[in-house]
């Protein structure tokens, strides 16, 4: 899957913009491609990489358009569509992590992950994390980290699932503006439009509500997965008002 090459029409699906815009962003560099007999050609594995990067770096009425737009013609904005209760479990949280480094949080949140029972490959799994924190760090101002790997392959996981951490200590892991990092989600998915639609999720409930704060005064999983799932139900309403 990552060696895909899509079509402008293609790409354009992908990254839910219209043709004449990824055409534009190719015209002026912006978006990753190449030009083979006149036409424009997209590979998939840095198409996906420039999609999550610009998610990350994204806020206010930027993110909530993308997820405008992926959840339309993807998901169904209703109770059942959200994705904490769909994604996470509260043994699936662990809020007392004793990392102290980059390394360790990305060995620690896949012995996470290999917990869940859904995870394949997890050498894998830990390979493509690494790979991606070197590309560029996903970690996020405030204290966040949204992990993921480089590439998303079905067949490394059972399903698709997020697993969340907490670490003890604050750990440097690579933030745009320096700080130290202590929240953690990795988000292990099947398919690349959930993924996507998963990030900005995750992304919005951050940005948007209270969520990292209330994280941060309680190391009980279950309240942190009623806190998870609280902060996304206000995140979906606000995006049904927009």
């Amino acid at each position: 899957m990552p060696f895909r090459i899509f079509n402008l029409a293609e790409a354009a699906e992908y990254l839910q913009l219209e043709e004449k815009r990824v055409e534009e962003l190719a015209r002026l560099g912006e978006i990753p491609c190449e030009r083979q007999g006149g036409r424009l050609i997209f590979r998939h594995n840095a198409v996906d990489e420039w999609a999550s990067r610009r998610l990350l770096e994204a806020n206010g009425e930027k993110l909530a358009d993308f997820h405008r737009r992926s959840t339309a013609k993807y998901h169904d904005l209703s109770d059942e569509a959200a994705i904490v209760p769909a994604l996470m479990k509260p043994e699936w949280i662990q809020p007392q992590l004793t990392c102290r480094s980059k390394s360790s949080v990305l060995r620690e949140m896949v012995e996470l992950a290999d917990a869940t029972g859904l995870l394949c490959y997890r050498d894998e799994l830990l390979e493509g994390l690494v790979e991606r924190e070197k590309l560029c760090s996903t970690a996020l101002s405030g204290g966040l980290a949204l992990l993921h790997p480089r590439n998303h392959e079905p067949y490394m996981f059972e399903d698709s699932f997020v697993v969340v951490g907490k670490t003890i200590a604050q750990v440097p892991f690579g933030s745009p503006d320096r700080s130290t990092t202590d929240i953690f989600f990795l988000i292990c998915s099947q398919d690349d439009r959930i993924h996507l639609h998963v990030l900005a999720r995750l992304c919005m409930m951050c940005h948007q509500t209270s969520l990292l704060l209330e994280m941060r005064g309680t190391n009980d999983p279950q309240e942190l997965h009623r806190l998870l799932a609280a902060c996304e139900q206000q995140v979906i309403q606000q995006t049904k008002k927009a």
